[in-house]
């Protein structure tokens, strides 16, 4: 039995314990919040609460610690700090910092002798996978990601960041003429802006400067000044009633070609919806929890990410298994 900790009792932090309830080799032992943790009720009996500042009081009660902060604040100092005492998995997902993070987690976890898995869920994570398979499969050819229409976590995260917002959600949506170009193998050379728009539906606190917070999040790098990006400020009430969801998905798409003389086309597309992206993710958390506890295990140590993880690693199913029933 994976003993597992969650930090963070969020949208994540409820999926992991909901995943968790569906992996039968997995047992959530305990929750860290920054909150009052008296003032925490949680869905998973005999599960302790704990203050997140009693971190490192625990690390002899939890085999693997999930942590389910935002990318833009969180994670860049959780993680680094709780390899420390802990094996670990996190979805940081800031594509432009992830080789910063895999170096300040990897020196962490050596020093400390933990497993550190990062930037797990399905993009980065699956999706990072379905990009390298195809790559390596169609070598002469090109990829093109879509995402959405849907609420990226992160995003949101990092708009409710802004002073003077109290909610947000932020939907990330293809533009329909360069995903039809895709699949109609036209290859075409698309700029990020060409890809995705991005809209922001926003609360903001009574007396807030509109301007400045608009400005805030159309200029912010990394998550939306290279995007064509929509702001629309809406009353708690309207959020709650046509945004209340976590909807998300998209594809990966590699066109390429084959043969002596580059003869024939072809193309690969993996795509993805979902219902709940939170709950989505953290079913992928889990299971790459069993890999960090396995690694770690055998005596490894350091940062890795989906790329360095054999996938029998991964399932409850033991490999005999695996090969009669997958492969």
């Amino acid at each position: 039995m994976i003993r597992i900790g969650i930090l963070g009792y969020g949208n994540l932090g409820k999926g992991v314990e909901c995943a968790i309830r569906h992996n039968p080799d997995t047992k959530l032992v305990a929750v860290f919040t920054r909150r009052d943790p008296a003032s925490l009720k949680i869905r998973t009996e005999g599960a302790n609460i704990y203050s997140a500042d009693t971190l490192e009081q625990h690390k002899d009660e939890i085999d693997v610690l999930i942590l389910c902060g935002g990318s833009a604040t969180d994670l860049p100092k959780q993680t680094p700090d709780a390899v420390k005492y802990y094996n670990v998995v996190d979805s940081f997902d800031t594509h432009a910092r992830v080789p910063e993070h895999f170096e300040n987690v990897d020196k962490a976890g050596k020093e400390s002798g933990h497993i550190g898995i990062i930037s797990v869920g399905w993009d980065p994570g699956m999706f990072s996978l379905a990009r390298l398979y195809s790559n390596v499969i169609l070598t002469d050819g090109a990829d093109y990601t879509f995402w959405g229409r849907g609420v990226s976590q992160g995003h949101s995260d990092a708009i409710r960041r802004i002073e003077g917002v109290k909610d947000a959600r932020q939907y990330t949506v293809p533009v329909p003429e360069a995903v039809e170009a895709v699949r109609a193998g036209k290859n075409p050379e698309l700029t990020t802006r060409q890809k995705h728009t991005r809209e922001c539906y926003v609360v903001a606190e009574e007396g807030a400067d509109l301007a400045r917070i608009e400005n805030e999040i159309k200029t912010m790098p990394n998550y939306f000044a290279d995007y064509d990006t929509t702001v629309y400020f809406i009353s708690e009430e309207e959020l709650k009633a046509n945004h209340n969801g976590l909807p998300h998905g998209g594809s990966v798409i590699r066109t390429g070609r084959t043969g002596w003389d580059n003869e024939n086309s072809h193309t690969i597309e993996f795509s993805l919806k979902l219902d709940s992206n939170p709950e989505f993710t953290t079913q992928v958390l889990v299971a790459f929890a069993r890999a960090a506890y396995r690694l770690n295990q055998k005596g490894e140590s350091g940062a890795r990410t989906v790329f360095d993880i054999p996938p029998v690693l991964l399932a409850a199913a033991d490999p005999a298994e695996l090969r009669a029933h997958l492969l």
